[in-house]
């Protein structure tokens, strides 16, 4: 077993300076950034279209949100055999066209009568694409991104990386709100289109790496090594699912409205957060840090349920991204430093599947205990799963640490 100095003193020796480290990944950063934008603009849009525009209930509309992290959940770890067998850049190039794919179903299904099962089926194809794009973009990335700068960064790939993708969620609330506005859902199914193809510019700039992996890996091999940090993320993840879901509901239940605001103050929380302490993972531990944010998170979902105006809830919302923004990157770092290069693709896939599972649930069961007990339960319940996660991270503090994995 490997002592917190003596793995301080490694790290130390392989450090470089945070700057130098997003120099190199900003390129990928960008590309992150755009590809999620398209799911951001739909955080305040979609769940009221499926309820409002369609008429569903509030099941069918966790059901809608949930297809894309069904659909992530099911392509991970082919996403991650895309990037270890043919290299990153051709999996995050796939994404990206596979994500502009889902903005033209959505086309589609504003010429189909909206009430009709049709219209409801053409947005669960679009989410459905989404999702496996989705996957290809974030695993190609995360791979690529490791490639670069190696593994003893991968604290700061996984800080930078999220920065993107949550940045995009922050950005594009708002952003989604005044195309609903202006341009109805017709303006939501162009962006998804124009976001990922816009994306594919930063590509030209970067240098691609290398296919590490002659065969596939099997799934159950890294999943051995990595469900522990796993299920940590999935626990934690329950708070972005039912805020992603469920907020903009929330807010019309209570006739607060501006609840783009609410996304916004998580997103930035979550973006300032990684910007300042990204690398405090590396530097000490994964699991400590996870064990203190996700505690964090909780307290930010119990002051969504407990609010009685909006300016709690917003405080609460960013609580929960302060939380979250570290917690993504300390189980992470706890996974990959267990697994040898060669299968760093199926692992980031098969540790971010853990989060895809997390989503799928929790939009559809959530949304069925909304049915019972009212909207503010689902954040009281997200809480008490989020608070779950600190068993995990007192377990993973306990495992010895594997240098040759880490260091592969």
């Amino acid at each position: 077993m490997v002592s917190p100095s003596q793995v301080s003193a490694t790290g130390a020796a392989h450090a470089q300076p945070v700057t130098k480290v997003f120099l190199t990944l900003w390129p990928i950063v960008a590309v992150v950034f755009m590809g999620f934008l398209t799911i951001g603009i739909q955080l305040s849009v979609l769940p009221l279209h499926v309820s409002e525009a369609l008429g569903m209930d509030s099941l069918v509309v966790g059901a809608v949100v949930a297809a894309q992290f069904a659909a992530a959940l099911c392509t991970r770890v082919w996403a991650g055999n895309v990037a270890d067998m043919q290299g990153p850049r051709r999996a995050v190039l796939l994404g990206l066209l596979v994500v502009a794919c889902s903005g033209l179903a959505y086309g589609v299904s504003l010429f189909v009568p909206a009430h009709s099962s049709g219209a409801l089926w053409l947005l669960v194809l679009g989410r459905v694409l989404l999702g496996c794009g989705e996957s290809l973009i974030v695993t190609g990335a995360l791979s690529w991104a490791v490639g670069l700068v190696g593994p003893q960064h991968a604290g700061q790939v996984m800080a930078w990386v999220g920065i993107a993708m949550y940045g995009a969620y922050a950005a594009g609330a708002p952003l989604g709100l005044a195309l609903q506005h202006d341009y109805g859902f017709a303006g939501i199914a162009l962006a998804a289109i124009a976001c990922p193809v816009l994306a594919m510019l930063p590509l030209l700039q970067l240098r691609a790496v290398a296919a590490v992996a002659q065969r596939r890996t099997p799934f159950y091999q890294v999943l051995g090594q990595v469900w522990r940090a796993g299920m940590g993320l999935a626990l934690c993840s329950v708070g972005f699912g039912v805020l992603s879901a469920f907020v903009a509901l929330l807010f019309a239940a209570r006739d607060w409205g501006q609840a783009s605001l609410a996304f916004t103050a998580f997103g930035v929380a979550f973006i300032l957060a990684r910007m300042l302490l990204g690398h405090v993972p590396d530097k000490h531990g994964g699991a400590r840090v996870a064990l203190v944010c996700v505690l964090i998170e909780a307290v930010g979902l119990l002051c969504i349920w407990s609010a009685p105006t909006p300016v709690l809830a917003y405080v609460g919302a960013a609580l929960t991204g302060l939380g979250y923004s570290l917690a993504f990157p300390g189980f992470g770092v706890e996974a990959v430093r267990h697994v040898a290069a060669q299968s760093r693709g199926v692992a980031m896939g098969a540790y971010v599947a853990f989060l895809d599972m997390s989503l799928a649930i929790t939009a559809p069961a959530l949304g069925a205990l909304v049915g019972v007990w009212g909207i503010g339960s689902a954040f009281l319940v997200a809480a008490v799963l989020v608070a779950l996660s600190v068993l995990v991270a007192l377990r993973l503090m306990r495992l010895p640490v594997s240098v040759g994995a880490a260091h592969a």
